[in-house]
């Protein structure tokens, strides 16, 4: 592919998918939710393997989806998306949720609507699972417009403050997705962000003031 970033071209709403398993909840940021069809009301989503929130709605058939809007704090794309659902408790001390009809918490704070789901299929992607759900509730919470890849990049993501290298300092790298800086001359190509899990190839190399 001769650039990677037409990708990010791509008009991609955000999103927090929740589960719940065993009296546990957890959810995860996704950029994958679409409408399929009207008539029954359905809609696809692609998650991770890797996410806790995956093995869950394998599990249990049942998902919320919470579209998060322009309102949205970068502390709730901290708090569901930099962190792992098998280390920490997402919703420990967090009141912007409810529970929806199918059990299944969905988010109130920095979102405009919510779908609760169930699951009708499930295909193997490789590295994610393809979920078709039925949506089996639904309601608006604001007005705010949803937020889209784009917006989240320009206006809600923190800028990396890039200061000038003394002689000898190392050069540094950035994560596009969640501002994580990496130093080193070069960097491998098979290094994982820390922070947000995305390869090497989301990364850029900053540039001096």
């Amino acid at each position: 592919m001769k650039n990677e970033n037409a990708l990010y071209a791509l008009t991609y709403g955000l999103f927090i998918l929740t589960a719940r398993q065993a009296g546990k909840d957890n959810g995860c940021i996704v950029n994958t939710v679409g409408q399929v069809t009207i008539s029954p009301n359905r809609v696809t989503v692609a998650v991770d393997k890797t996410n806790l929130t995956h093995d869950m709605i394998a599990q249990t058939g049942e998902l919320a989806v919470s579209i998060l809007s322009e309102a949205a704090d970068f502390e709730l794309f901290r708090r569901f998306g930099f962190q792992s659902g098998r280390e920490v408790d997402k919703f420990a001390g967090f009141s912007g949720a409810r529970r929806g009809e199918n059990g299944v918490l969905y988010v109130t704070e920095g979102t405009n609507a919510y779908l609760s789901c169930k699951v009708v299929s499930a295909t193997d992607l490789g590295t994610h699972t393809l979920f078709l759900a039925d949506v089996t509730d639904g309601d608006m919470l604001s007005q705010v417009p949803s937020v889209t890849y784009a917006y989240y990049h320009a206006h809600i993501k923190p800028k990396p403050q890039a200061t000038p290298k003394s002689q000898g300092e190392k050069k540094r790298w950035v994560c596009r997705v969640c501002g994580y800086i990496y130093e080193g001359e070069t960097l491998p190509e098979d290094f994982i962000c820390p922070i947000c899990k995305h390869p090497a190839s989301d990364f850029e190399e900053m540039k001096e003031n």
